[in-house]
Parts: C-alpha cells; sequence; structure tokens
C-alpha cells in the first residue's frame, strides 16, 4: 500500500488516489509489486537532518529513499521529499510544481526498482526512465 504523510509542512498531493495507481502500475511494469511503500513530505530542513543522521550527508536535496524491502520483486520503503527543494526546482526548470513533484515521486520509485543516478550513464537512465513514466501519468 503506497501511503502519504507530512512531517512539518502542510503540503497536500493533489490526486492521491490516481498517483497511488500510476506508481503502482509503473512498478508492476518494471517487474515489481508495491507492499508498504510510505512517501514523507516535509521541509529543507527535515530532509537535511535526515541526510546528516542516516547518510552521514551535510546538504540539502530534494529526495531521500531508504530501500526496506526484503523480498525479490516486492518494494517496500520510505522516502522522504522536500516539498521547499520540489517547488525551487521547479521554479528553475519553469515547470509547475505538481509535474516536478510527479517527477520526483517517480524518481524515488525508480531507486526502489534498482536504477541508480551516481554516474552520468545512471543518471541519464533515470532520467529516460522518469519521462517514461511522466509521460504515463
Amino acid at each position: 500500500m503506497i501511503r502519504f504523510f507530512n512531517e512539518d509542512v502542510p503540503y497536500k498531493l493533489p490526486h492521491k488516489q490516481a498517483t497511488r495507481q500510476w506508481l503502482k502500475q509503473q512498478a508492476e511494469q518494471e517487474g515489481f509489486n508495491v507492499g508498504d511503500l510510505n512517501y514523507i513530505f516535509c521541509s529543507d530542513e527535515y530532509v537535511l537532518q535526515v541526510n546528516r543522521d542516516y547518510l552521514q550527508h551535510d546538504y540539502y536535496t530534494d529526495i531521500i529513499t531508504f530501500d526496506q524491502s526484503e523480498e525479490e520483486a516486492k518494494i517496500e520503503g520510505d522516502i522522504f521529499i522536500s516539498v521547499d527543494r520540489v517547488a525551487d526546482n521547479a521554479a528553475q526548470l519553469g515547470v509547475p510544481a505538481e509535474q516536478e513533484m510527479r517527477r520526483v515521486l517517480a524518481h524515488g520509485l525508480l531507486h526502489l526498482c534498482g536504477y541508480g543516478d551516481k554516474t552520468d550513464e545512471e543518471q541519464n537512465i533515470m532520467r529516460k526512465k522518469e519521462e517514461e513514466w511522466l509521460s504515463k501519468a
């Protein structure tokens, strides 16, 4: 089950049920079933603290994904999303905030499907997958 939570921001995700269905369908096309998946919407400062506490990174980011999966083809995890960073990224890219949020939602789930973004090649593959998923949203 895909759940959406707020930690320290009043963010309200539009079209929650349609978004759940879209994410579930995309994961299934990648060969995965979705178990317990939590998206946690929070502030820059909250994500920064998670980054420091759990990953020993001292920088802002739009998303942090924790894989809790115990079965090979079953996705479970927690995905922290900075609503502040997503809004800033949307403004810089000149895209609607809702569109950028959908990209970030997909990005986190793509990580749980095994896609990385550390190298240039991985980033290119990740961007293509995000675009593919967004075209089906």
